[in-house]
Parts: structure tokens; sequence; C-alpha cells
């Protein structure tokens, strides 16, 4: 918690990353247009056309966001998008701290399994990892803009990846030029309280 709360560090810039997935749903009917006093009516009726990811990095201290949109969220899919997130988005970036839970596709190993070892090398010199604890998930802010932007952009029905990613980059440039921050109230003291299942305990 308390990672959040230190000075903004160009050279060590903190990111929270988190995954989600979207169901695309194609309409079978066409919708009924709205009219006054009523909003537009879909048919319960709907096709599944599979899922789509959504891999999510933000800068809380920044006001800053990227969100890729691929179709699946393979080790390989996350190792590319944390290797853009490094070279395009923090190239002078001397380490970049990353929140994010514990899954299996989190690790340095996925670097591995998309590139050639000194590739994979270079970029882990460039990142640290702070895991959330188990169970512990809701920590990382990041599920508060996945959460934000199911809401302000994904919350209908959204028939192809193609337009899941337009949506997603509209989004993203409005977040991002009005660097919408997140207000953390969460402190070391409430964790303490909250967590003390968590918290190692310590016998004498």
């Amino acid at each position: 918690m308390e990672l959040y709360r230190l000075p903004y560090d160009a050279s060590h810039p903190i990111l929270c990353m988190d995954e989600a997935s979207k169901q695309l749903i194609a309409e079978t009917r066409i919708p009924l247009p709205m009219q006054e006093g009523q909003s537009v009516r879909y048919d319960h009726e709907y096709e599944r056309r599979g899922v789509c990811s959504q891999i999510l990095f933000v800068e809380p201290l920044r006001g800053w966001r990227k969100v890729f949109v691929r179709e699946r969220r393979t080790m390989v899919d996350w190792a590319v998008c944390l290797r853009e997130i490094l070279d395009v988005h923090y190239p002078d970036a001397v380490q970049v701290r990353l929140v994010m839970d514990n899954l299996n596709t989190h690790t340095g190993a996925s670097l591995y399994e998309a590139f050639a070892p000194s590739e994979a090398r270079r970029l882990l010199q460039r990142v640290k990892f702070h895991y959330t604890p188990k169970h512990g998930s809701w920590l990382n802010m990041a599920e508060i803009e996945l959460s934000v932007m199911t809401r302000q952009c994904l919350g209908r029905r959204i028939e192809s990846q193609k337009i899941v990613a337009r949506e997603v980059a509209a989004w993203e440039k409005t977040r991002n030029q009005e660097k919408a921050r997140i207000r953390w109230a969460f402190t070391v003291s409430d964790a303490r309280v909250k967590l003390i299942k968590i918290y190692p305990s310590i016998k004498s």
C-alpha cells in the first residue's frame, strides 16, 4: 500500500497491471431505437462470438493507462505487452515497478518463453515485480481501472474484438487526456486490521 504513496519518480515509475475478458455477443435481431420516454430495447436472444482479453497497465500517480486487446492472454501475449510498455512507453525509465497478482503468466519465465534469452534478460533488468498477497488482488489499483473501463466503455453487447479494440482505444485516449487518477485511501494501519489473517504470526 505504501508503494502507491511514494513521490512520483519518472526513472522508477510505479505501474499496476491486471487482465479481464470480454464476452463477444452479436444481436440476432435489430434493436428497437430510442423513443421519447423509452430507452433502446434489445431482444433477449443473442449470438455468442467467443471472448477477447484486455491487458491493462495503469500508472496511478501520473493518471496514464494503456490497454492491449488481444485474442488470448497467454505467457507470450503478456510478455509482448510488457515489452511494449518498457521499450515504447517507458524507454527512459531505469526500472519500472510493476504491481500485479501472482498469476502463472506474470513471471520472468514468460519473457524467456517469448524472446531470446538475451532479450528476456534485458527486459527483466528493467522491471521489478511486486505481487499482491493471496486473496488480496483487490489491493491492485488496476482492478479499479478495469471496473471503470467496463462501466464506461464495455458494459454492453459487442460482437467483435475489432470493435472492442476501437472502443477501448477511444476510452483510453480520453482518460489519458483528462489525466484521470485513482484516489487511494487504504493505509498500512487499515491493512493491519483488514488483512490480519494474511500477516504472519510470530510465536515465542
